[in-house]
């Protein structure tokens, strides 16, 4: 009676590796909410911290760049700390995600959902 059920068999095999993908898509995305980065300018003397996700935690000014001098210097050092942890913050997602396809056999370009 079930004879000739294989199209239906590879149907529940592709939906079986559909949740499983989901899954693991879901759990990665939770993982890049603890996973930081830190971007840096003025060789150091700004740090900004972030998730994978891109969320800012964290910023770590060296007292020796506040002169009332240099309001906008210290302004740029920080806007680019945060603009150096948003572009780590995008690398190590891409990279994760790529891990991931690589380890579910899909191609590499493929896009999943974030």
């Amino acid at each position: 009676m079930f004879k000739g059920m294989g199209g239906l068999g590879d149907m529940a095999k592709m939906m079986k590796s559909a949740q499983e993908m989901q899954g693991k898509v879901t759990q990665l995305q939770e993982d890049l909410k603890a996973m930081e980065v830190v971007g840096e300018s003025g060789a150091g003397l700004v740090k900004a911290t972030a998730t994978a996700k891109g969320e800012l935690k964290a910023l770590d000014i060296d007292p020796s760049i506040f002169n009332g001098d240099e309001k906008e210097v210290v302004e740029d050092l920080i806007l680019a700390a945060i603009k150096d942890a948003q572009a780590r913050a995008q690398e190590k997602s891409e990279a994760e995600m790529r891990k991931l396809t690589e380890e579910m056999g899909l191609p590499a370009d493929m896009k999943l959902p974030f």
